[in-house]
């Protein structure tokens, strides 16, 4: 049975996000992105909201939200700035592999580490020459007793600078591809990790983005997540649940940019009149409007296949997909309907605009969404 609406605990939850984010984010949203700068004192405000891995188990320490509240929280995170979301809701990457396939060892130290105080964790897959091809990673794990050597490079790491563990993907051989991938949970002090590059970006600057280097980095047995060949199914399974929430935060941009374009069109003039009663403003507007619900109708069945336990990862991937190439595209317009000043800093438009690029590049570009798509498509899943 067919049911949109969402329940008096998830309104609860919205309401009190939505206030957050007006009182906390939108007024430091713009310096945060000029200096990009991670305000760690809103993160920590937060986490004592439950808002950062809020998808991890009570089991661990967690407030076990179903992936439809995980969702419903991002979005409106994404309204008030995307970069600042990123990293908020980073937590909630790095922690899926462990919930996937950690032990009971391993998830009580390293999620139990999430949900005792406010620190931050990241996952690790994409290098210099492996973004799009994840089986092409050159991050190689060598096994020497009871301990795993790493060695290479991990880059565009969200909140790689300030995490205190990291879900580090390697292979025991690049030759193998998939077939040779492994997971395992590697703590910031392990000697032989190091911190490199911090990305001067575009968009989203208010979201940490580092380098990883690994030079012999020796991680014991204990901290295997994954071993030879099950590392790239881990990594998989992590992005079929992962990436509705990146159509979430296409759709807190979406919301924001509409909100803001409707807002502006009943008060500027031209003509004579506001630029809302011209055909053409009102045709940009009415379009914004279908993608953002269509993105949130996406994600919404994503995110409930999910809580079902059922396999979505094409669902998943028309939800980013979709929600990354609509956001793109109506931050564009929201910005040709402030005209001129929708491209200076003064106004929020160009701010989303620059922060819209990224959905359609991490996690898996959308060239790669259509991809994965096809590849269900051709074998009868939809």
């Amino acid at each position: 049975m067919m049911n949109f609406a969402i329940t008096d605990e998830q309104k609860a939850l919205v309401d009190n996000v939505r206030k957050f984010v007006k009182d906390r984010i939108i007024p430091i949203a713009a310096e945060c992105d000029e200096k990009s700068k991670f305000p760690m004192d809103v993160f920590k405000e937060a986490w004592e909201m439950g808002l950062s891995a809020p998808t991890i188990p009570e089991a661990y320490g967690g407030i076990g939200l179903s992936e439809m509240e995980q969702v419903l929280l991002t979005e409106e995170l994404a309204y008030g700035c995307t970069g600042i979301q990123t990293s908020i809701t980073a937590n909630g990457l790095a922690a899926t592999p462990l919930i996937i396939a950690g032990n009971e060892e391993q998830n009580k130290k390293y999620l139990g580490m999430l949900t005792n105080e406010p620190v931050c964790a990241a996952y690790a897959i994409s290098e210099p020459a492996a973004g799009s091809d994840a089986a092409g990673i050159l991050t190689t794990a060598k096994q020497v007793g009871d301990e795993w050597i790493l060695n290479g490079t991990k880059h565009f790491i969200t909140n790689a600078s300030f995490s205190e563990w990291y879900v580090i993907f390697a292979t025991t051989d690049p030759k193998l591809r998939h077939k040779g991938i492994m997971a395992f949970i590697v703590d910031r002090e392990t000697p032989g990790v190091s911190i490199g590059k911090k990305e001067d970006k575009m968009g989203q600057r208010a979201s940490d983005t580092s380098t990883i280097i690994l030079e012999d980095a020796k991680v014991p047995a204990a901290n295997l997540l994954a071993p030879a060949g099950q590392g790239f199914k881990v990594a998989m399974e992590t992005f079929d649940r992962t990436r509705p929430d990146i159509g979430a935060g296409a759709c807190g941009i979406m919301r924001r940019a509409l909100d803001e374009s409707v807002a502006y069109a009943l008060e500027r003039k031209t003509f004579g009149v506001p630029i809302a009663n011209h055909q053409m403003v009102q045709t940009m507007v009415a379009d914004m409007a279908i993608a953002y619900e269509a993105t949130r109708l996406l994600v919404h069945k994503a995110a409930w296949l999910i809580d079902q336990g059922e396999k979505s990862s094409v669902v998943a991937s028309y939800s980013k997909a979709f929600g990354a190439d609509s956001a793109m595209q109506v931050a564009t317009d929201a910005v040709q309907i402030f005209g001129g000043v929708g491209y200076m800093k003064d106004y929020p438009v160009e701010k989303l605009m620059r922060d819209a690029k990224i959905l359609q590049i991490y996690e898996g570009t959308s060239q790669v969404q259509r991809m994965v798509i096809a590849k269900n498509v051709f074998q009868g899943i939809r």
